[in-house]
């Protein structure tokens, strides 16, 4: 077949050095001028001084003029023009997008929305990417048909062409409204794809073997054979684990705030309290009502979180060395080294070097890794697992997979369904499906690490339930929820009603609805792409090319998938498709046979190497530049409403031994105040508690009489920061204010 090189671009002229240095000096200028007017300036922020979303534009358009200063005159400003174009034009198409620190999917803003709402400068813009694009189509597009028709055959195509398009929009209730976002949304992502393909494109002809030197430089040189080889670490997998470690804690820092924000999370912490205390569980309130919170289990005269014990355990440490927002990001980078050696156990290390980079700098990894939810660590285990596993394989160490029954044992104390899944995989492998197996003595140790650490949940069900097969998580729901709320399989009785629970019950429906649900927020989290994150996943999975590591990865993912499949809910959109969270190594590894499938169909020379890095690479940056500070500023700062303004007011007004009452929703208001009541609700502190009715709000006052008295209004009543309605009063006066408003 006919090589079609659609990247070959003519010579041009240079312009005079004077020119050069005058126009680099001018944009340098420029562009540092904007970035400090951006930092300056009020404009983008909000009421408490915070960034808001409305400032990626003026940052992506400085950032795009300080790199196409450094192209001129170093024969790429052509290639650096279409980089600023991607640049500014994924923030600007971040604009029109309607996420937000609510609990719902994102969708596109509505032509109402749009023109009321976004800077005409922003839609300018908008619609001078489009025309660059038109326009370079108009002379490019034949030869790009033509290079992919010559290079997969017509169903390959359709088959990409449907992970590009079918999951650029989540879906809808309403059809038509689903079908024209997904119309526009695929258009949005087609204008992007076009913008990066010129920005490989344009490559000037004598910079491909610099740009693949460098390339090779840092991830290694291209691998004829795929096998694995001695795994070690490196100083390029260090650098990476620190810098997934810095950035996760930098994000819950500063836009997480330390704080847990989904109810999951606040039971977590609290839960990670009771161990760090040494108990189980703490005498229950006087007045429950008051304190109600989500996955507190009351049981007579008990009171305690009801998640299974593993990862609270973990997070113990944190909280006791008082850091509990540094554990899990100091996961994500030991998952980075654990991702690094398993990788080089199945493929090249080039392929696990791309792998781990991509994992680096991917937003739903470092995102989870910046939370305080489960799925790190259960990451972090798995992956410690199935290296012992495949490193005892290859050498016949008979100690390593007894580590690897500990960790799935501990896994079993997180996520038992997770843990489960992992086992059975793994378990295939240590019996020689796909290769060499397990020693005898070896696969002993396994199981037998599995059990002894696993079983330590039925001593915990015993103690807390009475009974080892009674789960507390379970009894929750069904006291809460209804019997089988939370079970899986199919039925009108499972579920609890959330409002992102497709239907009432679960059905084959609800199931591919939620699937669909979970596949649009990983195309969206993956990688931050503008072109989705899913398209080179499907040219490696349908372009024929798959490898024995590759059909272990699709393993791994339908293994997920399938039990997923029988639980009532999707995870809702916190962490794009959380549930699936063990997907993202085998992912990220199928996403790098994708990019070395079109480096074979460029010819697999200098060019073609090269310009595929230098597309991805373009991709991971502009996502760098918007779509991570987008998330941070726009959806999970004072994410689902949790704020730490009540700290504030606690040391401002000296609250000191007070009853705190915080009128307004339970998880919003009620929960940021609630996380920092002690275990001891009689203690010397402030203790607040959820002013939810008149009834309630007597209880409690009755019970802390002794006390002065603050009242106070939260978010979803004043729109904005926590506000003292009343206090220091005393209970007499508390009580005849009026009502709780209604939020």
């Amino acid at each position: 077949m006919r090589e079609v090189n659609v990247l070959k671009m003519p010579a041009r002229a240079g312009l005079a050095p004077s020119l050069r240095h005058a126009g680099r000096f001018a944009l340098w200028a420029t562009g540092l001028a904007l970035l400090l007017w951006v930092a300056l300036t009020t404009q983008f922020r909000d009421g408490a001084g915070f960034p808001t979303a409305q400032v990626l534009p003026p940052l992506a358009g400085g950032a795009a003029l300080l790199i196409i200063g450094w192209a001129i005159g170093r024969g790429g400003t052509i290639s650096a023009l279409w980089l600023g174009v991607a640049l500014v034009g994924q923030a600007t198409t971040l604009q029109l997008v309607n996420a937000g620190p609510t609990v719902s999917y994102q969708h596109y803003r509505s032509l109402d929305q749009v023109l009321a709402e976004v800077n005409p400068i922003i839609l300018a813009f908008f619609v001078f990417q489009i025309s660059a694009v038109l326009i370079a189509l108009a002379f490019r597009g034949r030869r790009i048909l033509t290079w992919l028709t010559s290079s997969f055959r017509p169903w390959q195509l359709l088959l990409f062409a449907g992970a590009f398009y079918l999951f650029a929009a989540v879906v809808s209730q309403d059809i038509p409204l689903f079908i024209t976002e997904l119309i526009f949304a695929g258009a949005v992502q087609t204008v992007t794809l076009v913008t990066i393909v010129m920005v490989a494109w344009t490559l000037p002809e004598g910079a491909s073997a610099a740009i693949k030197r460098r390339i090779d430089g840092i991830f290694g040189e291209r691998e004829g054979s795929e096998q694995g080889t001695s795994a070690r670490l490196d100083r390029f997998a260090l650098v990476l684990a620190a810098w997934a470690v810095v950035l996760a804690a930098l994000l819950n820092f500063f836009s997480y705030q330390q704080l847990p924000h989904v109810p999951d999370e606040l039971a977590y912490l609290i839960q990670s309290r009771f161990y760090a205390a040494g108990t189980l569980t703490v005498p229950s309130p006087i007045t429950p009502d008051a304190f109600e919170m989500y996955l507190m289990f009351l049981q007579s005269d008990a009171w305690f979180p009801a998640p299974p014990p593993g990862w609270p355990l973990l997070l113990s440490i944190g909280t006791m060395a008082g850091v509990p927002w540094l554990v899990n990001p100091l996961l994500a980078g030991a998952s980075i080294l654990l991702s690094y050696l398993l990788l080089q156990e199945i493929y090249s290390r080039r392929t696990a070097r791309i792998s781990v980079f991509l994992l680096a700098v991917s937003p739903w990894y470092i995102f989870l890794g910046m939370s305080f939810m489960t799925h790190m660590s259960t990451l972090t285990l798995a992956l410690l697992a199935a290296l012992t596993v495949a490193r005892s394989r290859r050498t016949g160490n008979l100690w390593l997979p007894w580590i690897g029954g500990f960790a799935l044992g501990m896994m079993a104390l997180i996520r038992p369904m997770e843990a489960v899944t992992i086992a059975v995989i793994l378990g295939l492998w240590a019996v020689g499906l796909g290769g060499r197996r397990l020693r005898a003595p070896a696969l002993l140790g396994l199981v037998a690490g599995a059990i002894i650490i696993g079983s330590a949940t039925l001593a915990y069900n015993r103690t807390l339930m009475g009974d080892a097969k009674v789960f507390p998580i379970m009894a929750y729901t069904d006291q809460e929820f209804g019997v089988n709320s939370n079970a899986l399989g199919f039925g009108p009785d499972r579920g609890i009603g959330w409002q992102l629970d497709p239907n009432p019950g679960h059905t084959p429906v609800d199931a591919l609805i939620n699937s669909e649900l979970n596949t649009f927020a990983i195309n969206v989290e993956l990688l931050g792409w503008g072109i989705g994150s899913l398209l080179l996943v499907a040219v490696a999975l349908f372009s024929g090319r798959m490898r024995r590591g590759d059909y272990l990865m699709l393993a791994v993912i339908v293994a997920v998938y399938i039990p997923h499949f029988f639980y009532y809910f999707s995870g809702g959109p916190d962490f794009g498709g959380r549930y699936w969270f063990l997907m993202v190594v085998p992912l990220m590894a199928l996403t790098v046979r994708g990019i070395q499938v079109l480096e074979d169909k460029f010819g697999g020379g200098t060019k073609g190497n090269a310009v595929v890095m230098a597309g991805v690479l373009a991709l991971s940056l502009v996502a760098l530049v918007n779509f991570f500070p987008w998330r941070a500023v726009d959806k999970y700062h004072n994410y689902r409403g949790i704020r730490p303004d009540i700290v504030r007011l606690a040391e401002d007004n000296e609250f000191g031994r007070s009853l705190v009452l915080i009128r307004g929703e339970r998880h919003s208001d009620y929960g940021s105040a609630a996380i920092h009541n002690p275990l001891d609700l009689q203690a010397n502190v402030p203790i607040y508690a959820w002013d939810r009715s008149p009834e309630v709000r007597e209880q409690v006052l009755e019970a802390y009489a002794d006390r002065p008295v603050w009242v106070i209004d939260g978010a979803t009543i004043t729109s904005g920061a926590f506000e003292i309605v009343a206090g220091p009063i005393t209970a007499q006066e508390a009580l005849s204010l009026e009502p709780s408003p209604r939020p």
